[in-house]
């Protein structure tokens, strides 16, 4: 294993879509590193690129440039399940699939020894509040409640790193607020780094550092307000 601490390390990272005159640039040049105990917002406008850096960074695609790495924890193929755990913009719950169900899945995929299976889902629900919705059907949850069902179904594999795509993109702002209290609470209970895709000023501002991507690059790192 490395020596290096950063759970994911990015040096001149490029990513290219197409060839020829009608190719494009999503990412360029990007060199970054998470941190254990990070938590960042990764912010800027549509179409900056940010959620192509947050696939590379999370090795759900490959740079055509540069490179990406996980110094702390190995090669891409040691990434999942557990390491790195993505949360997307909408929850993607199964509706045949009640909630307790939903959060094992991945696990079971895995063929993980069941019964430890069943501990990691009730451990991720109950960090989110959500040991009383373990029985109910996506369809009979809340907008919120169904994204932080998402949430504890990647905290069932004790992540090293959160990464959080837009996690609040549909939700309103109680519902939003919610969201991001679950995801900082889980972090820190973990001990897991976070980096969050985000619009919202008001996300970005309750993590520690900012990131601000422009044009495919990345083009600020500060400390946000909070």
């Amino acid at each position: 294993m490395s020596t290096d601490p950063a759970l994911v390390r990015a040096v001149n990272a490029s990513r290219t879509f197409g060839t020829g005159p009608g190719a494009v640039v999503a990412v360029h040049d990007v060199t970054c590193a998470v941190l254990p105990g990070d938590e960042i917002a990764l912010t800027g406008p549509s179409g900056s690129g940010k959620t192509t850096l947050l696939h590379l960074i999370a090795g759900l695609d490959r740079p055509t440039g540069g490179s990406v790495t996980w110094p702390a924890i190995g090669p891409a193929s040691a990434l999942r399940p557990g390491p790195v755990a993505v949360v997307f913009q909408a929850p993607s719950l199964l509706p045949a699939l009640d909630v307790a169900e939903n959060v094992a899945l991945p696990l079971l995929l895995e063929r993980v020894d069941r019964a430890d299976v069943a501990a990691s889902a009730h451990r991720a629900l109950g960090l989110l509040d959500l040991a009383g919705l373990a029985g109910k059907l996506p369809e009979e949850l809340s907008g919120g409640q169904a994204q932080r069902v998402a949430i504890a179904r990647v905290l069932a594999g004790r992540p090293q790193l959160i990464l959080a795509d837009e996690p609040t993109g549909q939700l309103d702002h109680h519902n939003a607020a919610s969201v991001v209290e679950a995801l900082l609470a889980a972090a820190e209970d973990t001990g897991a780094a976070l980096l969050v895709n985000t619009h919202d000023r008001e996300v970005a501002d309750r993590l520690r550092v900012r990131w601000t991507m422009a044009d495919g690059g990345l083009t600020t790192t500060e400390t946000a307000p909070c």
